[in-house]
């Protein structure tokens, strides 16, 4: 994600590094750069002009004065900045009201409204412990209703059934009686997409907005569309009282300009950010994070919580116990790992929440993808419990059959062999006792690693 942006704005403060101090003409120099990146990455230009300033006046003041050296001091004040621009902190759903919270989303057509009101709700369920009902109120799109309802039982929530023949405004009301009775915390209202020069259907989004008083109108916008995206969003809130904005898609936008100008723009909060395809992938917006990762610090914070949260507390416990007791660590702990893997994004997606992961290449990054685990899980799969577990039996007849078994070359089963080889090592030592040793080792390797 931002990858452009990041990748410019990296080069730019690096070259102040290997100067003594931070002069009036080198901070042009580099805020000249910046002020280019940020253009590019499509950000609105009333928006870069005042972040421009703001960095300006921070920089040539005295707050920097005692730092160590000049790109330090930029990055500090650049990164402060891009916090403020976001929105400081993140803002919370407010789902203190009395229940059901009713929360209405609107958006453009394949904005992604729909995907994003089921992980929404997959994620108020999971992380917030509310009972959560969703309705579709979009009677033009077909096969909308049967698409929500799908996703809906997909991530466990509630759902009131409408149909096309109904009226929009009447499909909304009915839901929150329904989720009134049957005394649920939250209905997710998803809306038909609608344009905004399009004045019928603004009127009707109006309608269902007085009808059910929602306690939050969340705005869902495809951050691919860049600074259009903040046009359109800025012309709905005229229309309806949003009270936050989710971005979608944001895994694909390598610029990032809808999420710099978004705030600043239209004085709404990003609440949510879609980063995959797959119900788990919604994430809380949190500027001081998402400008850690532009500026190529990564999320560490990011990555622990989302560790947390996919991990299999008991199969983790069984692990350590089978570990600490001398037993080996076979294929079947392997694939354990790539499947607890798999349910936190995939290892790219966990690279880019680490500190410098911009500095790996494209190239490394295409090794990385979910793509190139399944493949892995497959493999495995293909063999037989006795083969799992005793891995040196596997010999050139058995890889072929598993190679074949699993729609894949006898040279990847040759290299998921010599990548479990080399982790059955690292799993020796660390039952070993060796876990501090390993970590000091890798610690030499990655310099920039806290002690």
């Amino acid at each position: 994600m931002f990858d452009n942006l990041s990748q410019r704005l990296q080069v730019t403060l690096k070259r102040l590094r290997g100067q003594g101090r931070l002069t009036e003409e080198n901070t042009r120099e580099a805020l000249r750069e910046v002020r280019m990146a940020l253009l590019e990455a499509d950000v609105a230009l009333a928006v870069v002009k005042d972040f421009i300033e703001h960095v300006r006046a921070k920089a040539t003041g005295h707050e920097v004065l005692a730092s160590l050296t000049p790109g330090q001091a930029l990055i500090k004040v650049v990164y402060d900045e891009l916090v403020v621009l976001m929105g400081a902190a993140n803002e919370k759903l407010n789902l203190a009201a009395r229940p059901p919270v009713v929360i209405l989303v609107a958006g453009l057509q394949g904005s992604g409204k729909t995907t994003t009101v089921a992980k929404l709700a997959r994620f108020l369920r999971e992380r917030e412990n509310k009972s959560v009902m969703v309705v579709s109120a979009d009677v033009y799109r077909p096969a909308a209703i049967e698409q929500l309802q799908k996703l809906a039982a997909t991530v466990g929530a509630e759902f009131f059934p409408s149909r096309p023949d109904q009226k929009p405004v009447d499909i909304a009301r009915q839901a929150v009686e329904e989720a009134r009775k049957r005394v649920m915390d939250v209905l997710i209202v998803d809306s038909a997409g609608r344009l905004h020069v399009d004045e019928p259907m603004m009127q009707e989004i109006r309608a269902i907005h007085a009808a059910i008083e929602p306690v939050e109108t969340l705005f869902v916008v495809d951050s691919m569309t860049g600074q259009d995206a903040v046009n359109i969003a800025k012309a709905f809130n005229e229309v309806l009282p949003l009270t936050g904005v989710i971005l979608t898609k944001i895994d694909g936008d390598a610029r990032g300009g809808a999420a710099l100008s978004i705030r600043q723009v239209t004085g709404k909060p990003i609440k949510f950010m879609g980063v995959g395809e797959k119900p788990a992938a919604l994430e809380a917006f949190y500027p001081d994070r998402v400008a850690a990762r532009i500026l190529g610090m990564g999320d560490v914070l990011g990555l622990v919580e989302q560790a947390s949260q996919a991990a299999d507390k008991e199969k983790a416990q069984e692990f350590a116990q089978k570990l600490s007791k001398g037993k080996g660590f076979d294929l079947e702990d392997f694939r354990d790992q790539l499947l607890q893997m798999e349910k936190m994004g995939g290892l790219a997606s966990l690279m880019e929440k680490l500190p410098g992961a911009g500095e790996v290449s494209e190239a490394a990054k295409s090794q990385l993808g979910d793509r190139q685990d399944r493949r892995l899980v497959a493999i495995i799969n293909s063999m037989t419990p006795e083969e799992r577990n005793h891995p040196d039996a596997i010999r050139g007849s058995r890889k072929r059959r598993i190679a074949a078994g699993s729609g894949t070359q006898v040279q990847d089963v040759n290299r998921l062999l010599k990548q479990f080889d080399q982790m059955q090592k690292v799993m020796k030592r660390m039952g070993k006792g060796g876990l501090q040793r390993m970590l000091r080792d890798v610690k030499g390797r990655l310099p920039g690693l806290p002690g």
